[in-house]
């Protein structure tokens, strides 16, 4: 079996037609600001550096939504206008010592990481049914959450510590948005459907 046989349409593409390489990349653009936009959704957690955002959510999202191509496109969109100095990061932050000196910096260049396998699991099928889609969307939280520990331990020098700072506290919130992901996700794809029958 050929790739070819089994890789879909993601449900953007199912539903927009972007068959124009100009359209596609205005996509990638608007939902680099999406991420930006849900990285201004910061709540601290004390005792970590770290706080809960939506941004990583934003990216896999991203990710399942546009394809691995796409998606990724999307995320390195997002970093490089962060990284360039706008307010793209969490709650206004910006610039290059952010993006590759701060004690969040291991999340953020796991984004196109996590983008690519989301949306490659969602080229796959897998955002189709619920099971398949929270799985999706939990390793993606994993590769997020796995860089963001090993750059913590590495500044900090301990991953006990790193984990108890840059894990730990949102393994709880991550399953919150994985399981609502993992059942909206197939009831869209459902409504695209039904509609799409009716035309």
């Amino acid at each position: 079996m050929t790739a070819t046989t089994y890789k879909q349409k993601t449900l953007v593409f199912s539903v927009v037609s972007a068959d124009a390489i100009v359209r596609k990349v205005l996509l990638a653009l608007t939902f680099s600001w999406l991420i930006a936009a849900a990285a201004q959704i910061a709540f601290p957690i004390p005792g970590t550096p770290v706080p809960i955002t939506g941004q990583s959510f934003a990216v896999l999202l991203t990710g399942v939504l546009l394809g691995p191509r796409w998606g990724v496109a999307a995320v390195l969109m997002y970093l490089a206008q962060g990284g360039l100095g706008l307010p793209f990061f969490r709650a206004g932050a910006g610039g290059m010592n952010h993006l590759l000196f701060a004690v969040t910096s291991g999340y953020l260049l796991s984004f196109p990481f996590a983008a690519a396998l989301t949306g490659w699991l969602a080229e796959r099928g897998w955002d189709r049914n619920v099971l398949t889609a929270m799985a999706a969307m939990g390793l993606g939280s994993l590769v997020v959450l796995g860089c963001g520990w090993i750059w913590l331990s590495a500044a900090t020098g301990s991953a006990a510590s790193g984990f108890q700072t840059g894990v730990l506290p949102f393994l709880i919130p991550d399953v919150v948005k994985i399981s609502l992901a993992g059942c909206a996700l197939p009831l869209a794809w459902r409504f695209h459907d039904k509609v799409s029958s009716k035309r």
